[in-house]
């Protein structure tokens, strides 16, 4: 079921996902174009961190209780792990489609990059309360990602082939 799901998200479809009571949105962004110049609205925001995410890289996860996340890819491609129901669901962004994951507050997510190159991530944090350094924590993944469904993804929707 959560490759079916991650199928659905890949490519032209977009939309959200339920982790729980907790709604993920995926949603690919517009632009407005001038000449040979794209604007593109991004997501409004507290705090905007810029994420560098190295090549061969396999993170963590973590949960903020406080705070949404909303991810956008700006160089690279990265995988982005959500756990729901002890299974993964994951969603392959880059930089050829800009596109915003909107992870809320309680949402166990992590990242995968098995791309040689560094991946760099806008994040635009909505903060709803006090944050706290547990917040920030990486915490090991409860069960095993599936590297082989991760490697698979990559090589189906990489641009660097």
């Amino acid at each position: 079921m959560a490759r079916l799901l991650d199928l659905l998200q890949l490519g032209k479809s977009r939309g959200t996902k339920m982790t729980g009571s907790k709604t993920i949105e995926i949603r690919k962004l517009n632009s407005m174009t001038v000449g040979m110049v794209s604007f593109y609205s991004l997501a409004n925001s507290n705090q905007t961190m810029l994420v560098h995410v190295s090549g061969n890289f396999i993170d963590n996860m973590f949960v903020h209780r406080h705070q949404t996340d909303q991810l956008l890819v700006v160089k690279g491609q990265i995988l982005i792990t959500t756990l729901h129901n002890r299974q993964y669901q994951y969603t392959f962004l880059s930089e050829k489609e800009p596109t915003i994951i909107t992870i809320p507050p309680g949402v166990l997510h992590g990242a995968i990059n098995l791309s040689e190159e560094p991946c760099i991530v806008v994040n635009a944090v909505l903060q709803h309360g006090q944050s706290d350094e547990k917040d920030y924590r990486p915490v090991k993944p409860p069960i095993p990602y599936d590297i082989d469904w991760a490697k698979k993804l990559f090589r189906e929707h990489s641009f660097s082939n």
